[in-house]
């Protein structure tokens, strides 16, 4: 992996989502465009003019009013583990975004290529087993988890998919940037208004910016605190695993193509790591070409990114994997308000209005 140095920005959003930049004109009037189209969309699913449909077993739904990542996938991870401890057998519903074929519905396993599935749906599928159906229309997804003998449905990146009545709504968000600017896309990083967010059951906020214990804390009222940990580094080949403070005082190539990769980059410094930073898209697709970095230095990436590097890694390359860690009350409420929508679907109360 050597060769030219090469520009690492690729990753960047607009400087005025979140930023002091001003705001396009052009960008400004699309935005309203946008507000008045989102609105009208929710609008009819909320009325009945649009059909809703309910797999008859309960639905979570983890998303965020952001574009971009948040830490939605290592939340359903830890969702899944913790169900799974606590005797339900979930299964995972995805769009899988950036795949191929979006059309085509899909189950996932742990060895299927992520360019058919989604880098997302494969991660989740390698580190938990879970039944995962992807799927353009998430509630079709979720009618197949239920028809294979998943007791609770937990919806990846969802909360916009209003076809897919769900029982509980938790809305994840980045600690470290929030809202941004506040305003709809294409001006702002919002998909919908903060207004929206405030009728989720759940909101969870991802505060922590290193495995060492670094990072924002600071939650409001009613916010739950989800801290990323991670302390080990995973070859991607087979050599032996690494603890991830064994590369402090390094300097190491590190490469991030999630919605936010400065959180990535930020977490490595944290373990006193020399970061030379590489930003790509969020769910960019790799080429050998994109790691000619001109220097023989270790490659630590996120474990988004490590399940479409395979076929280009070699002794230097590594993932480096996270895991959500809650509040136990957060799981208390959960599996409380899970428990009681079990025995309402049982005596026949399908939702619609959500």
């Amino acid at each position: 992996m050597t060769g030219p140095s090469k520009n690492s920005s690729r990753g960047a959003v607009p400087a005025y989502w979140y930023g002091d930049a001003p705001v396009p004109l052009l960008a400004r009037l699309l935005s309203g465009i946008y507000a008045a189209l989102s609105g009208l969309r929710r609008r009819l699913y909320l009325r009945g003019w649009l059909r809703r449909r309910h797999p008859g077993v309960p639905v979570i739904v983890v998303g965020n009013i952001t574009a971009g990542g948040s830490g939605k996938t290592p939340l359903t991870i830890a969702l899944v583990e913790r169900l799974r401890s606590e005797g339900w057998n979930p299964g995972v519903a995805s769009r899988g975004y950036g795949r191929d074929e979006r059309s085509r519905s899909l189950w996932v396993e742990a060895g299927t290529d992520a360019a058919s599935a989604g880098d997302e749906p494969v991660l989740i599928a390698r580190r938990t087993g879970v039944r995962i159906r992807v799927d353009r229309d998430r509630a079709a997804a979720a009618q197949a988890l239920a028809e294979a003998g998943c007791d609770v449905v937990i919806c990846d990146d969802g909360l916009q998919h209003y076809r897919l009545a769900r029982d509980v709504e938790i809305e994840v968000v980045d600690g470290r940037r929030r809202y941004g600017n506040g305003q709809l896309l294409p001006a702002g990083p919002l998909r919908e208004l903060p207004e929206r967010a405030q009728r989720c059951d759940f909101r969870v906020v991802n505060v922590a910016n290193g495995g060492n214990g670094n990072g924002n804390s600071d939650t409001g009222f009613g916010e739950w605190p989800m801290r990323l940990l991670s302390d080990q580094a995973a070859p991607l080949t087979g050599v032996r695993a690494r603890r991830l403070a064994s590369f402090s005082g390094q300097r190491v190539h590190a490469v991030a193509g999630i919605g936010d990769p400065e959180r990535f980059f930020t977490m490595l410094r944290g373990y006193g790591i020399a970061v030379v930073p590489h930003a790509f898209a969020d769910h960019h697709r790799y080429v050998a070409e994109d790691f000619e970095f001109g220097s023989p230095l270790p490659v630590l990436m996120t474990e988004k990114d490590a399940v479409k590097c395979a076929d280009f890694a070699n002794d230097l390359t590594f993932s480096v994997p996270v895991r959500g860690e809650l509040p136990e009350a957060f799981w208390v409420s959960l599996l409380d308000r899970l428990a009681r929508k079990r025995e309402s679907l049982r005596g026949g109360d399908i939702p619609t209005d959500r």
